[in-house]
C-alpha cells in the first residue's frame, strides 16, 4: 500500500530539514531544503528560461557526486546570490566538499523563479538582500512544514492565480520513503478551464487540495489554445524539490528526475514552456539500500516521485493567500479551506 507519510510533507524522508526567509513588502523569499549530511543529488530542466546556479556539476559524468543544500528563491537573476548565504553558512559549520586538510568548498545547487512584477515594493531588490535571506533560511532549517506564503513561495504566481509553497510525500510498505517540495510558479494553468478543479486532482490524498469531487462535465472542456488572451506574465519557473531515504547512484538519481518531471506536465498546462524555467532537483539521504540492478524497484520511486510533483504544486497553489496582484485559489473561486 502507497500512503502519504505522517506529515505529508518533504521533512517524512528522513535527515532533510526545511529553511524560510521571506520579505513580505517586497513580496518575494528563499527556502532551503537541508540534508543532515551530504547528499547525492541529480537535476533535470526542461524550461526553456532557466536561471541556475551550479547545477552543471550535478551531471553524473563531473567529479562531485554529493551536495550539501539545495536553494530554492525569488528575484530571478538577483535571487541567485541566496545561495551564498547559504554557503557562508555551511562555511561556518565546516560543512562541504573537503579541500586538504582544513578548507571546505560547500556545493549548493540554486534555482530562482521570476516574481518581479508581482505587486511587492522591490526598491530594495538587491543580491545583498538575499544572501541575507539565504543565511536566514538555512540558519532557521528545521522540521518545518509551512505552506503557501511561505519562503520562494512568497512571491509566486500560477497563471492568473497565486501560487505557493506545497509540499507532500508517499511512503511504501517496504520502508522507501519519497517527499516533494514545489515552488508553484507556472506560467500554464492548475486548474480546469473556468473551474475550480486541479488538472492534478485524480492523485489528491486526504483531501490535501480541497477535497473538491471528481469534474463531472455534460461536454468537453473548452481547451483554449491562445495563451495570450488570459495570461498576463510570461515569465515564470516552477521550481521542485524530490527527496528519498534510498541510496541511489547519480545516473539512478536522475532517473528518478526524469520521471518526476511527468508530475508538473499533469499539474499544470501548458508546463515546460520557453518562458518557464522548470527545474527540479532530486536528493537521495541514502537511508535505506538499494540493490542494484533493482529497476522494478526504481520505476516506482519514480512513479511516486511523478505524483508527489503533481499533488505537491496542486497543494501549494490551494494554500496561498491572496497577495499583491494575484488573488488566492480559494478567493477567486469563492472556496471555504476545509
Amino acid at each position: 500500500m502507497i500512503r502519504p507519510g505522517p506529515a505529508n510533507h518533504i521533512i517524512d524522508v528522513p535527515g532533510i530539514n526545511i529553511g524560510h526567509a521571506h520579505d513580505s513588502t517586497m513580496i518575494t523569499g528563499v527556502s532551503v531544503v537541508l540534508p543532515d549530511r551530504p547528499a547525492v543529488a541529480a537535476v533535470d530542466c526542461r524550461g526553456g528560461a532557466p536561471c541556475t546556479r551550479e547545477t552543471e556539476l550535478m551531471r553524473p559524468e563531473n567529479l562531485v557526486e554529493e551536495v550539501h543544500a539545495i536553494v530554492l528563491s525569488g528575484g530571478s537573476t538577483q535571487g541567485l546570490d541566496a545561495a551564498s548565504g547559504v554557503s557562508d553558512w555551511l562555511r561556518e559549520e565546516h560543512r562541504g566538499f573537503q579541500i586538504g586538510k582544513d578548507l571546505v568548498v560547500p556545493i549548493v545547487p540554486s534555482a530562482c523563479i521570476f516574481d518581479l512584477n508581482n505587486g511587492g515594493d522591490k526598491s530594495d531588490l538587491n543580491p545583498g538582500k538575499y544572501r541575507q535571506m539565504g543565511y536566514e533560511a538555512v540558519s532557521s532549517a528545521a522540521q518545518e512544514t509551512g505552506q503557501g506564503n511561505f519562503g520562494a513561495g512568497m512571491g509566486a504566481k500560477a497563471g492568473t492565480l497565486k501560487g505557493g509553497m506545497g509540499s507532500v510525500s508517499l511512503m511504501d510498505d517496504e520502508g522507501n520513503i519519497v517527499g516533494a517540495l514545489s515552488v508553484s510558479n507556472p506560467f500554464g494553468s492548475v486548474t480546469l478551464p473556468d473551474r475550480p478543479e486541479f488538472w492534478a486532482w485524480p492523485f489528491e490524498r486526504e483531501s490535501e487540495f480541497g477535497g473538491l469531487p471528481p469534474p463531472s462535465m455534460e461536454s468537453p472542456l473548452p481547451l483554449n489554445y491562445d495563451q495570450h488572451s488570459f495570461f498576463q506574465e510570461v515569465t515564470n519557473t516552477t521550481l521542485m524539490v524530490v527527496a528519498l531515504n534510498v541510496e541511489l547512484t547519480r545516473s539512478e538519481a536522475l532517473r528518478v528526475a526524469i520521471m518526476a518531471q511527468d508530475g508538473l506536465a499533469r499539474a499544470v498546462r501548458p508546463s515546460h514552456c520557453p518562458n518557464d524555467g522548470d527545474t527540479l532537483f532530486v536528493l537521495c539521504t541514502g537511508e535505506k539500500k538499494f540493490k542494484k540492478g533493482d529497476t522494478a524497484t526504481l520505476y516506482r520511486l519514480g512513479m511516486m516521485a511523478a505524483d508527489c510533483i503533481a499533488r505537491s504544486i496542486a497543494r501549494g497553489v490551494y494554500e496561498a493567500e491572496s497577495m499583491g496582484r494575484w488573488p488566492s485559489y480559494r478567493d477567486h473561486f469563492n472556496l471555504i479551506q476545509f
